[in-house]
């Protein structure tokens, strides 16, 4: 029984086939997916989505959409999950962030504007009562100034997607109430900080994601020279979580199945609405 707590089924990869890669998830056990928008012309699709396949989603405009967005947008977001507000599948206020990864949001104006963004969205968070799902890319430390910002000493709820941050940042996202996703990263031998991060956490504080189609675990990875080669770059999917999670509970000394149980139980507590959903 898992629990992909980030998977955008919504994706330009997925749209020949996006029931057969949900289909192939089901049967290898992944009962539940979540959905994060990245932009609002996407909004009515992971809402779509999910409503087909008994999952459920959240709302937001990503970093990395930023360039592009307007400040109606947020007005936009606002005004959707204030329509949504009694849809038990809308879950929380995702993906938002900030990304100190890309050069140019890393410089004025795209930076102030990013950070623009990212408030806005924790306030809409606040106002309509929802967790959030934070991307987090070399930017932990602004990320947290944020939440203190907004929310003061209350605490909140959500997850930090794609965690690679230091053991010091984690446990300051945790004290303030976050779970952190762990996905196809940690699959790689090389990637040693942030599988020794997975080992040292406690499990209380893991959740398990894939983010497909991107985050590739190392066995459907291909190198620079494979694709100049020709090779395709392979796909992720939700149904690669298990396997992802094999791994994980192998580094924690624990059983799949075990992992899977608490890992699924993380999930319903950081996203509160999930616990009614995984009941019915």
């Amino acid at each position: 029984m898992w629990i992909d707590t980030h998977c955008h089924l919504d994706a330009p990869e997925f749209a020949h086939d996006v029931r057969a890669v949900r289909a192939r998830a089901r049967d290898l056990g992944v009962t539940h997916c979540v959905l994060p928008a990245v932009q609002v012309a996407d909004f009515e699709r992971v809402r779509a989505l999910a409503h087909e396949f008994g999952d459920c989603y959240a709302l937001g405009i990503h970093p990395l959409y930023v360039p592009q967005a307007r400040e109606q947008d947020l007005e936009q977001l606002d005004a959707a999950l204030s329509a949504q507000r009694d849809d038990p599948a809308l879950v929380a206020v995702g993906e938002i962030g900030l990304d100190y990864f890309v050069p140019a949001l890393c410089e004025s104006p795209l930076r102030e504007r990013q950070e623009h963004f990212y408030l806005a969205q924790l306030k809409l968070a606040r106002k309509h009562g929802l967790p959030v799902i934070l991307h987090v890319r070399r930017s932990a430390d602004a990320l947290l100034k944020g939440l203190r910002q907004v929310g003061g000493a209350e605490p909140w709820q959500g997850i930090a997607h794609a965690f690679n941050g230091s053991l010091q940042q984690a446990r300051e996202f945790v004290q303030r109430g976050f779970k952190l996703g762990f996905g196809g990263a940690l699959t790689y031998e090389r990637a040693s900080k942030l599988r020794q991060l997975a080992q040292d956490l406690p499990l209380q504080a893991i959740v398990l994601e894939t983010d497909a189609p991107d985050m590739p675990p190392h066995w459907i990875y291909t190198t620079a020279a494979q694709r100049a080669q020709g090779q395709a770059q392979g796909r992720n999917e939700p149904g690669e979580l298990p396997r992802i999670g094999s791994e994980l509970a192998a580094i924690r000394g624990l059983s799949p199945e075990a992992l899977a149980e608490v890992c699924g139980k993380n999930a319903r507590e950081a996203l509160k609405k999930l616990a009614l959903l995984a009941a019915r």
